[in-house]
């Protein structure tokens, strides 16, 4: 063999590896494209996962844990076992249920969604019956046997938690877990329309106890306080205790179940006229006034702690409660009214400038134009020049517009006969009226971003809080005659 053999073959079997592994990469490539290319397995049913013996890919129990968790949760459930033992029962549950990852936990919620619905067959018969016995002298056995057919044993397995001390809490905590979830998958849906059903029933404010929170309270109870206020931040315990001197009350309502923990509570500043501002109301220096001779009762701050009570309602029961209770401990109260947020006025604007720039008339546009350097005025001007809110003078046609559109945002501005603005829902449906708009009243950060510095009061006439809520029903705002005066006449 020649010199030039011997190189021709020695290279030839160099690169034979080189090629396997590049003939071998490409078949890898081509399978992982046929792979990529295979349709993907839509998702399957409670019940198919239950039925099969291994998990795919994005699920998150095995089917083996979900019959296993179905069958614990059955076991909580079971008609045939005493109290105490399905409490027991339902104790382990939730002690394994905290060990769970999120997705684990949605697994969870599902079989009670689905697992735990009302008889379907006794359903539809017990709804027939009832249809046919309409009008008759067999409608009202009728009705309770509908009535029966609908109670789900998700209810009895959601009632049997309570069992515990400890039930309560779980329960609380699991739908607000669940709630940001409702929306984007409905198959949860029935479990927290059960959850807010029976916490409708469990809170009842028949079942509450009001308290007043005061600087001689346990710690860990004003604790409470600083970490659930949501509307003005508690910086120091200088702050909480300024809120809970002489001149200043706050009350909440507490369950039985949940004796440490206010589920709402409210603050009170006892004062000689409605405030207009925040600031003094929260001045750590101010002088003390003298509750005794205080003639006007400011609530400033309601905060609800539990998310998983959302939709149950007792705000109002509290406000009329802590009302009673302040008339009996100060006779000269006269005048009960909210310094409060307007949370949602900035963004409105953002969306309904153009609309209101449109309904000024001549004189008010061209002063307002000629402010912003622009004619006629634009709604991007206007916005930008509200963003310097706390150096307009009173006299400027931006601010008087900002006013304008503030008076129409919480006076005319509805969705199917009730406030956009969820503060003035809350309070006009307890029977206030729109009293007076203040500018500058909350010069916080927090409050420029909201409505770029303005405050709302609300008065709560207590002789008419019936005629305001009637107003309201029929999709009118209840205001005084200085925000009436505010409105735009277009």
């Amino acid at each position: 063999m020649n010199a030039s053999t011997w190189i021709s073959r020695s290279v030839s079997r160099l690169r034979a590896p080189a090629a396997a592994k590049t003939a071998e990469a490409a078949v890898d490539t081509a399978a992982k494209k046929k792979e990529k290319a295979k349709p993907e397995l839509p998702p399957r049913s409670l019940s198919e996962r239950l039925d099969a013996t291994l998990r795919r890919h994005g699920e998150a129990m095995a089917p083996r844990a979900l019959r296993r968790a179905l069958t614990d949760l059955q076991a909580v459930v079971d008609a045939r076992v005493s109290e105490v033992e399905a409490g027991r029962r339902a104790c382990e549950v939730m002690r394994w249920y905290a060990e769970l990852d999120a997705a684990e936990r949605r697994d969870v919620w599902l079989l009670i969604s689905e697992r735990f619905a009302p008889d379907g067959k006794k359903l539809s018969s017990a709804r027939a019956r009832h249809e046919a016995a309409v009008g008759t002298a067999d409608e009202g056995q009728a009705e309770v046997h509908l009535r029966r057919a609908l109670v789900s044993p998700r209810a009895r397995l959601l009632q049997r938690f309570t069992i515990d001390p400890e039930g309560m809490r779980f329960l609380l905590d699991l739908r607000a877990e669940l709630l940001p979830q409702v929306k984007g998958e409905r198959r949860f849906v029935p479990l927290d329309a059960e959850l807010e059903h029976l916490f409708s029933t469990w809170f009842d404010v028949a079942f509450l106890d009001l308290r007043r929170i005061s600087w001689d309270s346990p710690a860990s109870l004003i604790e409470k306080l600083i970490q659930y206020e949501a509307v003005h931040d508690i910086k120091s315990w200088a702050d909480v205790k300024n809120r809970l001197d002489s001149d200043r009350r706050c009350y909440g309502f507490f369950h039985p179940r949940l004796p440490d923990v206010p589920l709402i509570f409210v603050e009170v500043a006892l004062v000689d006229h409605i405030s207009d501002g925040i600031v003094p109301l929260l001045d750590e220096a101010a002088a003390l006034a003298s509750a005794d001779k205080a003639t006007t009762a400011i609530f400033y701050s309601i905060s609800n702690t539990q998310t998983g009570l959302r939709g149950v309602s007792f705000g109002d029961s509290l406000i009329k409660r802590v009302v009673e209770t302040l008339q009996a401990e100060f006779p000269k109260l006269k005048v009960f009214a909210t310094l409060s947020p307007i949370p949602g006025f900035r963004q409105w604007l953002g969306k309904h400038a153009a609309e209101m720039l449109l309904r000024l008339d001549d004189k008010r546009a061209a002063e307002l134009g000629r402010a912003l350097g622009s004619l006629p005025p634009t709604p991007d001007r206007l916005l930008a020049a509200a963003d310097e809110a706390l150096a307009l003078e009173p006299k400027s046609p931006v601010r008087q517009t900002l006013m304008q559109c503030a008076a129409e945002y919480l006076g005319r501005a509805t969705i199917e006969g009730k406030p956009v603005d969820p503060v003035a829902r809350f309070h006009l449906g307890n029977g206030a009226r729109v009293e007076r708009l203040n500018w500058a009243g909350d010069p916080s950060p927090k409050g420029l971003k909201q409505s770029y510095g303005l405050m709302v009061n609300y008065l709560y006439d207590l002789k008419r809080l019936d005629k305001h809520r009637a107003l309201l029903a029929q999709g009118k705002v209840a205001v005084s005659g200085d925000v009436d005066g505010l409105f735009l006449k277009g």
